[in-house]
């Protein structure tokens, strides 16, 4: 147990420092960084150059993360320099009026494209002002935005979290490779399979999520807090979870795990945004 409070100290002490001491990222994360390196020398006796060494990786990481989200914080502030938030906000109430509606179209299908092409929390950046920009209170912008990352996280950023996460967790492992070995496969053609299962899983679970934002947004932003209310658009909410999930799990079993985040997200705002005018 001690070992556990030990390895989790680092992750505690990020909670503490910005939801407790309410300190900026910019200074939190320095001090949870220092806090893990201590652990590593002095807790686990883990060699300076191996803590030296992955300082560094995880800086090329952060540098890279940062790169992506460079890309979708300059195009919301394009579209805000140019206007074209107004033009989106005119053309998604020419769609529906109706809130359960807008938050499907903009935060599970147009969220999930973006997840699928940037990843790294990204549709929060670009959806929350687009939700808010159309007359949805903050927190359910917010809260919209963080729901959707679920399901199309699974292949967010191109397949990253399958190409990148799941390789670099299993590559060189003997036990994954006899496993291969057994079942006739190439490493790229069991890292496919595995894709082809997470695809298969996680489309079943975010079938229903359409309508969990609706639930959430009657619940807790409705004039009158009603689940009743959220229910009643379980037609258009599934329809919208199998407009996305259908064509995902097909693209993670037939392409690979690049593509089924985006494709999904892309055919499914266009079955809905047709469905909707």
């Amino acid at each position: 147990m001690l070992y556990f409070l030990i390895a989790a100290l680092p992750i505690l002490t990020v909670f503490v420092l910005l939801l407790g001491a309410r300190l900026p990222a910019g200074r939190a994360m320095p001090i949870a960084y220092l806090v893990t390196v201590a652990i590593a020398l002095w807790i686990w006796r883990v060699p300076p150059v191996w803590v030296a060494a992955s300082s560094i990786q995880g800086l090329f990481i952060a540098l890279e993360i940062l790169y992506i989200v460079f890309g979708a914080v300059l195009l919301l502030n394009t579209l805000q320099a140019s206007g074209a938030i107004q033009a989106i906000r005119r053309s998604l109430l020419s769609i529906s009026g109706d809130r359960r509606v807008q938050v499907i179209i903009i935060a599970w299908l147009f969220g999930s494209f973006i997840e699928g092409a940037s990843g790294f929390g990204t549709p929060a950046v670009i959806c929350v002002p687009l939700l808010v920009a159309i007359g949805f209170p903050a927190m359910a912008a917010v809260l919209a935005a963080l729901i959707i990352q679920s399901t199309p996280s699974t292949f967010g950023a191109v397949g990253t979290p399958v190409l990148i996460g799941i390789d670099a967790g299993l590559a060189g492992v003997d036990a994954v490779q006899t496993q291969v070995d057994a079942l006739g496969l190439s490493y790229a053609q069991y890292l496919k399979a595995i894709g082809t299962v997470a695809g298969m899983l996680h489309g079943i679970v975010g079938t229903f999520i359409p309508l969990i934002l609706c639930v959430m947004l009657t619940v807790f932003f409705g004039d009158r807090p009603s689940i009743r209310q959220g229910l009643a658009a379980w037609k258009f909410a599934l329809f919208a979870g199998l407009a996305f999930t259908v064509p995902y799990a097909l693209t993670a079993r037939v392409l690979g795990p690049e593509f089924p985040t985006i494709i999904g997200g892309l055919l499914g705002l266009v079955w809905q945004v047709w469905g909707g005018g």
